[in-house]
């Protein structure tokens, strides 16, 4: 099946440890930063516990790590960004990869067992997009209509609910067709991402089919 892209919802960076929600933030290397130069000895294991929406860009940074020293075992899993700070606290894992901020439980968590705040570093990007089936022809929603698609609260203004395609000014064939509505479970940031600004901090609706 087929998907098209529906609009550019919102922004987010990312990071490994915490991170920040600014796309503007982003962080600039330093020129005069030297060039890594590769050193002997270097074995053990490490490990990366947290985001999924970060898994590619940390599978592939571990390959490239090995290459320089393939004596170091590298072990990723990527369940969900609330899985990153239980494991930084407890000592589980090295890195804690994230696509939302870190909230104050759980940096006053890590800074009550560590004595000291976790390090953030910004390293990347991202996007969050509402997409539709290919075959759909609307070509956008304002934000107080995806609040109206996703939540019961429509904090965003929306005065109605939308559940069928004609609540977004469909006719024909589209107008007396359903919504089937798909998003993301709790564990991720992406959830709570798009919960913020996707929904202005309402509540999705029962109906939204959580997707890991």
């Amino acid at each position: 099946m087929k998907f098209r892209k529906l609009m550019l919802a919102v922004g987010l960076s990312l990071g490994v440890g915490t991170i920040s929600s600014s796309v503007l933030a982003v962080a600039v290397v330093d020129e005069n930063l030297a060039t890594y130069q590769k050193v002997s000895g270097i074995s053990g294991n490490l490990s990366s516990v947290g985001s999924d929406t970060l898994a590619n860009l940390m599978t592939l940074w571990a390959e490239e790590y090995r290459r320089q020293y393939p004596s170091v075992n590298i072990q990723i899993q990527a369940a969900g960004s609330s899985t990153a700070p239980p494991a930084l606290s407890e000592g589980t894992s090295n890195l804690g990869p994230m696509s939302r901020k870190m909230k104050n439980k759980e940096l006053e968590s890590f800074e009550k067992k560590h004595g000291y705040k976790p390090t953030r570093i910004r390293v990347a990007l991202d996007a969050l997009a509402v997409y539709v089936h290919k075959d759909n022809p609307i070509e956008g929603l304002t934000i107080p209509q995806v609040d109206a698609v996703f939540s019961v609260t429509r904090k965003c203004g929306a005065l109605k609910g939308v559940n069928m395609w004609g609540d977004l000014g469909m006719t024909g064939p589209w107008l007396d067709r359903a919504l089937q509505v798909y998003g993301r479970n709790s564990v991720s940031g992406t959830y709570g991402y798009f919960k913020k600004k996707g929904l202005c901090k309402g509540d999705f609706k029962s109906t939204v089919n959580e997707q890991p």
